[in-house]
């Protein structure tokens, strides 16, 4: 904290550990004249399997943060100050009664799709001011992290597990290494996102990469697809937000043809929900056997035979789970629906 400006040799300090992810160490820092939220970048992830991802990734996080406060003001922390030589980082502190996190909400019941809306509004906007922009390119050739840390524990890992499909998802890590179109936060799930005031807040850019803007919106259409197995009484306003997400995403989409990149994130989802039960971070909250058996029938289905129409994965789900009924548009509802 001396280091990076924001605390006098003499000043009391608090630290407060936080709960949160398994890539780092995250504590609330309380001083005299201020309060942050101090960040450090671990080199083993705290899961079962080995895996390890360089400690320097908090640089890359803090420039993810800066170019995306940029370009959309407020939709990140401010950055407070920086500690690159010990892998730390400091941000402003936000309050969590203002701004709970959206994992939190959609466990609760509290479903809008106008917070998805206003996800992929945000996501759009990013990818589109950096696409092509060769000096972003350059700033986040960093692909010896993102391959530890995102193809290999989600991809690859899970290919070692299903023999059947282990082609198919080299194919896409293969593809997904190779897309170079905007710069890309890599873990854009509701337990990173922040439903502030103001609209969402965007954390935990670690991942940054120059690559394939498909993975970002995969990831999190992933974790509204999974929600369905946490909470099934709430399935609907789920696959409501996963409607409502891909469609305001896509309709902003101008560097590349919308339909060229839709059909790539409809190719990745199924790898990467198929990785929520078997690679190296299985989700918490699928537990049973049997529901791990409903995802890994569906993704494996859509690997052997992918779709080009996200519509049609949040179809494929809805009948595995026993919904069927009518097909979902990926398409924003006409209005937000919340509840408890």
């Amino acid at each position: 904290m001396e280091r990076m400006g924001l605390l006098d040799a003499q000043e009391p300090l608090s630290l407060e550990p936080l709960a949160g992810g398994v890539s780092s160490d995250i504590m609330r820092a309380t001083w005299p004249r201020g309060s942050a939220c101090v960040k450090r970048a671990l080199p083993q992830l705290k899961v079962q399997a080995e895996w390890r991802a360089p400690v320097e990734r908090n640089r890359w996080e803090v420039q993810w943060m800066r170019v995306a406060g940029a370009i959309v003001p407020g939709a990140v922390p401010a950055i407070l100050g920086e500690d690159a030589a010990a892998g730390m980082f400091a941000m402003s502190w936000l309050d969590p009664d203002q701004h709970p996190v959206w994992k939190n909400q959609l466990r609760d019941g509290v479903v809008d799709p106008a917070v998805a809306r206003a996800v992929g509004r945000i996501l759009a906007s990013i990818h589109g001011a950096t696409a092509g922009d060769a000096s972003v390119a350059a700033a986040f050739a960093t692909d010896h992290i993102f391959h530890p840390i995102r193809l290999e524990p989600y991809l690859l890992a899970t290919a070692r597990a299903h023999p059947e499909v282990a082609a198919r998802l080299a194919h896409l890590a293969d593809v997904t290494a190779s897309t170079r179109r905007t710069l890309v936060h890599g873990d854009v799930s509701p337990k990173n996102i922040l439903v502030g005031p103001a609209g969402p807040v965007f954390l935990d850019a670690e991942c940054a990469w120059y690559g394939d803007p498909a993975f970002d919106l995969a990831f999190c259409l992933n974790h509204l697809l999974l929600k369905c197995l946490w909470r099934p009484q709430w399935w609907a306003r789920y696959l409501d937000c996963y409607a409502a997400l891909c469609g305001t995403y896509l309709a902003h989409v101008t560097w590349e043809p919308a339909a060229e990149l839709q059909r790539r994130v409809a190719h990745l989802l199924p790898g990467l929900f198929l990785a929520r039960v078997d690679g190296k971070s299985p989700v918490e909250y699928v537990t049973s056997e049997a529901d791990r058996d409903k995802v890994r029938r569906v993704a494996i289905q859509l690997l052997h035979q992918p779709v080009d129409l996200l519509s049609h994965i949040s179809e494929a789900w809805r009948t595995e789970i026993g919904l069927g009924g009518q097909q979902l548009r990926c398409e924003a509802p006409p209005s937000p629906i919340k509840g408890t």
